[in-house]
């Protein structure tokens, strides 16, 4: 005599309620390819009108210096400050005498 137990039947079906996956992937790529391709033409488009305008010469500048003497004398004696500085921070003795010696 044999005893025959309920076996349960596995399915793995996709159901009706899920939604598909494959559908949402499509859509995804699609809408990366159309944004990359917008933004090539609006990067040509900004290429060509940049390209258009017409370069301003230096002659334009109606006899004003672009730069002022005292502002560059003053960012030159800065920097030398600064020069001088990092120079006595490199040659001065260390205080810290290491205790490892």
């Amino acid at each position: 005599m044999q005893i025959k137990f309920f076996k349960i039947k596995k399915s793995f079906k996709k159901h009706d309620l899920a939604f598909s996956s494959d559908f949402y992937w499509q859509l995804i790529v699609f809408i990366a390819v159309i944004l990359i391709l917008t933004s090539f033409a609006f990067g040509y488009y900004l290429f060509v009108q940049v390209d258009k305008e017409t370069v301003i010469s230096v002659d334009d500048t109606s006899g004003q210096p672009v730069i002022k003497k005292e502002r560059l004398d003053k960012v030159l004696k800065y920097f030398s400050l600064r020069e001088k500085k990092s120079n006595e921070i490199l040659n001065s003795p260390s205080p810290v005498v290491d205790p490892s010696l």
